[in-house]
């Protein structure tokens, strides 16, 4: 019995790292130009945003990611996905700002699913307020700290076409640089 586990175990984790391959096809890879623009503000809660959030999610989910804005898939629109939090649902954020940042900053390593293979250290406020809209356009205040904070701090920069190599040291951008440029076949 456990060594028919052990092979469905394994079944699903090659079919969980063939979703994992699927959803980052779709994700925009650096250097991609389009992850450098800035994102335009949401102006009509339609059934277009719904269709947005709904594929963040998704891919968000078969990626295996923390938080998925519509730049990295190629849409210049201020919505992101987060989910810190694997045993909570993701959580859409519309036209999302940062109100307020905490003067204590932590630097902490970040990968990012634009940025395949780097894992970098990034500074950021340690608790962050975020004011945003929910898919239905009611407002929405978050409070959050830790590695929340941190998640909703990466996507806001990405819906302003801001990397993590834009915000770690010279050393770390070099190496992730290296890691990034394409290798001869």
């Amino acid at each position: 019995m456990s060594d028919q586990g052990q092979v469905k175990d394994e079944k699903l984790d090659a079919e969980a790292e063939a979703r994992r391959r699927v959803a980052l096809a779709q994700i925009r890879q650096y250097p991609d130009p389009v992850l450098r623009m800035k994102a335009n503000d949401v102006v009509e809660f339609d059934g277009d945003l719904t269709r947005l959030i709904e594929r963040l999610e998704h891919l968000l989910q078969d990626a295996n990611g923390l938080g998925l804005a519509a730049t990295q898939i190629g849409v210049l629109r201020r919505v992101f996905i987060i989910q810190p939090d694997p045993d909570e649902e993701p959580q859409a954020l519309v036209n999302p700002r940062l109100a307020e940042g905490s003067e204590e900053r932590l630097a902490d390593d970040e990968g990012c699913l634009s940025l395949q293979g780097v894992v970098i250290p990034v500074e950021r406020h340690e608790r962050v307020t975020i004011e945003a809209t929910d898919a239905e356009g009611k407002d929405v205040r978050l409070e959050l700290e830790g590695l929340p904070a941190r998640v909703v701090q990466h996507e806001l920069d990405h819906l302003d076409g801001i990397l993590i190599i834009d915000r770690t040291t010279p050393e770390a951008r070099r190496e992730a640089l290296g890691i990034l440029r394409p290798q001869p076949v």
